[in-house]
């Protein structure tokens, strides 16, 4: 089944993850399908579960998500909004993306996060500490051709489909209220995608080790089934984070190549880990790029 991209892009997006994490994630018609870091929503719309809550800590994300599916603007809404304010990039360039990007952190529209996401640098969502969007510029002032307009109107009408069929709710809250709030006698499964510890990042807020020694223990309390994305290991280093926290848990690995920061030196083989606190089938897996570089004494851990 190909794997659909949703209309807001990510840093460490996990597309090429959801075929493995279809494989080995149980949701049934019964069952409550619930995402602490909902992210672009990439996992969770692509397995398309009938019940699910979503929730993350940046109010945009959620609030975008939830105006589309109150009806408060739709895939021609976008097309028309898109066609205006790329008319307007292609004129003024920088200074208008600046412009928008004023607007959106008085205004929050939904509309306008949309822009910004596709004409920031690199797809980023960055704030600083005022929680403020502050990616700069593309600076590529044809950005919004007619095709890829097109492009991003099919991805909200995607979801804009999936809303009509599907009871699912969008919440801004942080990982553990949402936890503290679930109803424990539905059918759980639980699937989280935090922000990988160890590594550099500024998506909405930090994370430390006392954030995610607090999930593990919020999630072994709520006795559902529950699945996690993180990072194992690369040519450089590995996550120990994986054995003194999440120790008990079972792992499923999956290589992909990573595209994260301006330098070709940032841009490495990652492999990636699903960690899960139930009972899965072995997974072979062929010697990995990683793996043979540490053959060959690049891997230092």
């Amino acid at each position: 089944m190909m794997v659909k991209v949703p209309p807001i892009k990510i840093q460490g997006i996990k597309t090429k993850l959801v075929p493995l994490i279809r494989q080995y994630a149980s949701v049934e018609n019964d069952t409550v399908w619930v995402e602490p870091f909902m992210g672009s929503g990439v996992v969770g719309f692509n397995l398309a579960p009938q019940r699910a809550i979503f929730a993350d800590l940046n109010p945009h994300l959620v609030n975008f998500y939830r105006s589309l599916q109150r009806g408060l603007f739709s895939s021609d809404d976008v097309r028309d909004f898109l066609r205006e304010e790329g008319a307007e990039l292609q004129k003024r360039g920088e200074a208008y993306y600046k412009e928008v990007r004023s607007r959106f952190n008085r205004n929050h529209s939904p509309l306008d996060f949309l822009f910004l996401n596709r004409a920031c640098f690199n797809g980023l969502i960055r704030f600083n500490k005022k929680h403020a969007f502050n990616v700069p510029y593309c600076h590529k002032d044809e950005r919004f051709a007619q095709a890829y307009i097109t492009k991003i109107c099919n991805q909200v009408k995607w979801v804009e489909d999936l809303f009509r069929v599907r009871d699912w709710i969008f919440v801004h809250r942080s990982f553990h209220e949402l936890i503290a709030e679930l109803p424990r006698e539905k059918k759980l499964f639980i699937y989280c995608d935090p922000p990988y510890i160890g590594r550099h990042v500024d998506y909405f807020d930090s994370w430390e080790e006392d954030d995610e020694r607090r999930l593990k223990n919020l999630l072994d309390d709520l006795d559902a089934p529950y699945m996690i994305s993180t990072w194992d290991y690369n040519r450089y280093r590995r996550n120990h984070y994986i054995d003194s926290v999440w120790g008990n848990c079972r792992k499923i690995n999956k290589e992909h190549f990573y595209f994260v920061g301006a330098k070709e030196d940032n841009r490495n083989p990652m492999m990636e880990a699903l960690l899960v606190n139930y009972e899965v089938d072995s997974i072979e897996s062929s010697p990995s790029m990683i793996t043979q570089k540490a053959h060959q004494g690049i891997l230092q851990l």
